[in-house]
């Protein structure tokens, strides 16, 4: 992978050298300006603009579910206990996991939202929340699915991909579903990975606008 080109005054990337714009975004950014095309700055900044934009399009068709994905999954199975279950979150950071069953295949998700509804707790939907009816109360809310399976409270259908779902497919996916992450099955549907909102912005950032290849 190429190193990114330095300013030497201010040690920044330059524009230029942090997107790879091809010559078809050039071209196509060339063809949207009606009239006599003269090359003055003028003219030069508002190609550069529109092929900025073109090559995102075609990034964000180009780049799938496999390119973002993480693939060493943590998930839980049916049966897991729920403090099992949610020591695991705990530990791992993360606020929802994939439930599988046999063969890989995903049952459910199970996330911290889940946990909340499971709860007797209406109307709210925060950690904090929950720790505000806590401090109020006598007792500990949880007691209510103390002894429950991850299958017992998880969501489903899972909502899923698959390894060629474009990434801009899923970004509005997860707009229009309110999730925060999507696992990702193969032509088999057996779980292979699972892509997050932070993966996508992470990918776009640091993969596409900072590194060349």
């Amino acid at each position: 992978m190429g190193e990114n080109k330095k300013d030497t005054q201010t040690d920044i990337p330059r524009p230029l050298d942090i997107l790879d714009i091809a010559d078809e975004d050039i071209y196509d950014a060339m063809k949207s300006i009606t009239g006599y095309l003269d090359i003055t700055p003028g003219d030069f900044k508002e190609v550069y603009t529109l092929a900025f934009r073109r090559a995102v399009e075609r990034l964000t068709h180009d780049v799938k579910g496999k390119d973002v994905m993480i693939r060493e999954v943590i998930t839980v199975e049916k049966m897991t206990p729920l403090h099992k279950a949610a020591t695991l979150m705990a530990e791992a950071g993360i606020s929802g996991v994939p439930v599988i069953e046999h063969e890989n295949r995903v049952a459910g998700v199970l996330s911290e939202k889940d946990f909340l509804s499971h709860m007797g707790i209406h109307g709210k939907k925060t950690f904090m929340s929950v720790v505000a009816e806590c401090l109020e109360g006598t007792g500990c809310l949880a007691v209510s699915i103390r002894g429950h399976n991850a299958g017992d409270i998880m969501s489903f259908p899972a909502i899923t991909i698959d390894e060629d779902t474009p990434v801009m497919e899923i970004a509005n996916i997860m707009m229009e579903k309110k999730i925060n992450r999507i696992p990702v099955l193969d032509k088999t549907d057996r779980l292979v990975g699972i892509v997050s909102r932070g993966d996508i912005l992470k990918w776009f950032f640091l993969k596409t606008l900072f590194t060349k290849a």
